[in-house]
């Protein structure tokens, strides 16, 4: 495998994405504002000089986490989103499809059919789990083991539907899903490149990890996965959801710590 430096390395990048299809009709009317409330807005260009210069394997999509959320399990979803849904009302507001944003704005007032989910399912959700799964599958063959960073960004203060609410939150989050979606070495490493990089860094708080790690992570397999959500704070305006005057830095600093990952994790497998 010519790319990642011939390491068993890929980055995917769930909720970046902005484009929402025709048959979203619920999202056509939204402020900015709230339509980009949740969006890892400009997360693929922060990390894409250092995806080019790495030669990074890398997943990513065009679609807006509201049409479908590619970072949550296919059955989390509830009656207040589609027709028939296998959990209660209440159970899963921002699961699948989200019904309302962390700020508590109404997105879906009527459910949808779930033809209409089905349909979204097919089309939006399973072509990007199908590329990473691919992906992993490719290198686990190559490679004999998988290392997965999944790349998001994160309100830098909890809202009443986080589990921080008004909690000022770390610059970047490291997440393991408690733990058993990676082995140690590897989320050390990864830890310790974002901590040398200059940025503040935390550990499963307030994020566990998500869809992605819970389903791709399993170091049983040899396949590790780990969430990383980086404070919006340090490279956006998150009233405006424009690019701050702090966004070229940081996608510096996020440069030298995706290549320390990589650097760190070579001579971790030489060993």
């Amino acid at each position: 495998m010519s790319k990642s430096q011939g390491l068993p390395f890929f980055v995917s990048i769930p909720h970046s994405g902005e484009d929402v299809p025709d048959e979203v009709t619920w999202l056509s009317d939204l402020e900015e504002p709230t339509l980009m409330r949740d969006v890892d807005r400009f997360v693929d260009d922060l990390y894409s000089p250092v995806i080019s210069e790495a030669d990074l394997l890398a997943v990513k999509t065009q679609w807006h986490r509201y049409v479908v959320d590619l970072n949550r399990l296919e059955d989390e979803f509830d009656e207040d989103s589609v027709e028939g849904a296998p959990h209660g009302v209440g159970t899963h507001p921002k699961g699948l499809h989200w019904s309302v944003t962390t700020h508590g704005e109404q997105l879906i007032k009527v459910p949808m059919t779930m033809e209409l989910h089905n349909k979204l399912v097919s089309s939006y959700y399973n072509p990007f789990h199908g590329s990473v799964s691919g992906m992993r599958e490719k290198i686990k063959k190559d490679f004999g083991v998988v290392y997965h960073l999944d790349l998001h960004s994160m309100p830098s203060k909890g809202t009443n539907l986080h589990p921080d609410p008004g909690q000022t939150r770390a610059e970047i989050v490291v997440s393991d899903y408690h733990g058993s979606s990676a082995e140690e070495p590897y989320r050390d490493i990864v830890m310790k490149a974002y901590q040398e990089a200059g940025f503040q860094v935390a550990y499963n708080w307030p994020y566990v990890g998500g869809g992605v790690t819970r389903r791709y992570g399993k170091p049983e397999e040899k396949c590790h996965t780990i969430q990383v959500e980086l404070n919006r704070m340090l490279y956006m305006n998150e009233d405006t959801k424009k690019k701050s005057d702090l966004f070229l830095e940081t996608q510096k600093k996020l440069t030298v710590a995706v290549k320390s990952i990589l650097k760190n994790l070579k001579q971790h497998l030489e060993k």
